[in-house]
Parts: structure tokens; C-alpha cells; sequence
């Protein structure tokens, strides 16, 4: 149940947007989320805006309808209002209409991820499927863009692989998100430059080069990776995810449509209920050898 009356503040606003943005990399750390706020700053001034505004209108959002109060503190009500003031401000021309619109989309997004939070369970998690679903609307009404070309850089590739988990494609980006990653999970962060590199790595092998060295094909695995190995899961569950994940982007790239971050949050569902069903039959199998001893 929720109130629409504002109780509860969030006893630190600033905690809660920067826990934010941390969030978007599935992490909870303030720190962490300032040095993803510096990394749109100091790489892409003109998308820092839209980020804040997104986040602060999923915090107010999440705030006038009574959400828990904790989970609002967390940041669980902005990381997808961060990516969707992202996106839209990157993809669509400035106009009169971009700032309420960022605001519309930054609110609907914490509702949606309310909803997925109530309705989805420990095996449909929200992650960043609210993003995915504002984001594919968006780029709807977007023009195409133009096909930037860069040299080939392997280990520029990896950073921006990092960084495009913000759309951001600048390889300080990426650097400054993984310090900050490190602030907040080493284990994690080292995962996360793992996903980074393999995702890089099977497209070159698959012959996508423009895509391999702007890290198209980075931040979905790296984003499977911090999903997996945030509570240090075993690591053949974690490369297992970026496995999955880098199967389904090259068939959600044939979509009309930027595939975004859909290949990490299909993958995590799938390992979710490739989990639970193995863990469903083994008390089952336990009691039948017992049976038969």
C-alpha cells in the first residue's frame, strides 16, 4: 500500500541520487555514484542534466506515492530515471518539451519499477527493464543516429564498454565508473572489466569491429557480470551470464531498434529460472537416494 502524502522523507537526498546512479551498476554506494555522476559531467556535460533530472524525478515520484522509504534511500526509485534522462537527451533535439518530458519519463519509470518490484518476484527482477521499455519509445521518436567511427584500441574498447552502461563512449568514462566500482565492490568491479573484455572479445571473433572497439558489446556482459557477482556467486554462474547475455544481443540487434541493455535483463531472468528449477528438483533427487539407500 502506498499514501500519497509526503511521509517519510529520505533523511539525505543527495545519499539517495548518488546511490542512484550507483544502482544503475546494480550497486549501492554513494561514491561510487559520484564518480558516475563526474564520468557524464566530465565526458558529456550536455546529458548530466537530464541524468539528474530523471533521477530526481523518480525520487519525488517514488516520494509522493509513498514507496518504502529505504528502498527510496537506496536508489532503487532513480537508476532508471538516470538512463531515461540519458537517453533522451542524447537522442532527442533540445526543445521547450525535452525537460518536461525527461520529468514524465523519469516518474513513470519509478512507478514501473514499483510494480515490477510487487509483481515480479525474486525471478523476474526489475533491473533496468523499465529503462528498456521508456528507452525503446524514445528511440521511436528519434532520428536515426550517425555511425561513429574509431580506431581500434583494445583497451579504449574495454572502458568504453564500461562506460556505454551509461551510453557515455568515452574511455575516461569508463575509467572513472570503474573506479568507482572499486569503491564499491572490487570483486564486482574486476567482473564487471571481465564482462567488459569477453564481450569485446567474441565480437571481434564474430567480426563486428566498429561495434567491438565503441564497446557496443561490453556493457551488457559487464552488466551480467556485476549481476552475479555482487554476493561473490560462484564464477561459472557469473560467466555463464555473460555467456547468455552475448548469445541474445546479436538477436536483439536485429531489431529495428537499439537493443540497449534488454540482452543483460533477459539473460539475468533466464538464470534466475535456470536457478530456481535446479534448486526446486534437488530436495526432490535428496530424498530419492535416501528412499533408495
Amino acid at each position: 500500500m502506498y499514501t500519497k502524502n509526503f511521509v517519510n522523507p529520505c533523511p539525505d537526498w543527495a545519499t539517495a541520487l548518488l546511490n542512484g546512479f550507483s544502482q544503475v551498476l546494480l550497486l549501492r554506494n554513494p561514491l561510487c555514484g559520484l564518480c558516475c555522476l563526474l564520468a557524464i559531467l566530465l565526458t558529456a556535460p550536455a546529458l548530466v542534466g537530464g541524468a539528474l533530472l530523471g533521477a530526481l524525478a523518480g525520487l519525488l515520484t517514488a516520494q509522493r506515492r509513498g514507496y518504502d522509504r529505504a528502498d527510496r534511500q537506496a536508489g532503487l526509485y532513480c537508476y532508471n530515471g538516470v538512463l531515461v534522462g540519458i537517453l533522451i537527451s542524447a537522442v532527442l533535439p533540445w526543445s521547450a518539451i525535452l525537460a518536461p518530458l525527461i520529468i514524465a519519463a523519469g516518474g513513470l519509470s519509478s512507478m514501473l519499477t514499483h510494480q515490477w518490484r510487487k509483481r515480479g518476484g525474486k525471478l523476474l527482477v526489475a533491473y533496468t527493464a523499465p529503462f528498456v521499455l521508456l528507452g525503446w519509445a524514445t528511440l521511436l521518436l528519434a532520428e536515426p543516429s550517425a555511425v561513429v567511427h574509431v580506431e581500434p584500441a583494445p583497451l579504449d574498447a574495454v572502458l568504453r564498454g564500461v562506460g556505454q552502461i551509461f551510453l557515455l563512449d568515452k574511455p575516461m568514462a569508463g575509467l572513472l565508473i570503474i573506479v568507482g566500482m572499486y569503491f564499491a565492490n572490487p570483486y564486482a568491479a574486476t567482473w564487471a572489466v571481465i564482462g567488459s573484455m569477453l564481450g569485446g572479445g567474441a565480437a571481434l571473433l564474430a567480426g563486428e569491429g566498429q561495434a567491438v572497439w565503441m564497446g557496443l558489446y561490453g556493457f551488457n556482459a559487464a552488466l551480467a557480470a556485476l549481476a552475479f557477482s555482487r554476493q561473490r556467486e560462484r564464477p561459472w554462474v557469473t560467466l555463464l551470464a555473460i555467456c547468455l547475455a552475448l548469445t541474445l544481443q546479436p538477436l536483439l540487434n536485429a531489431l529495428p531498434i537499439a537493443g540497449l541493455t534488454a540482452p543483460f535483463v533477459i539473460a539475468c531472468w533466464l538464470m534466475h529460472v535456470a536457478i530456481h528449477l535446479i534448486n526446486h528438483r534437488r530436495p526432490g533427487r535428496l530424498r530419492a537416494r535416501a528412499q533408495q539407500r
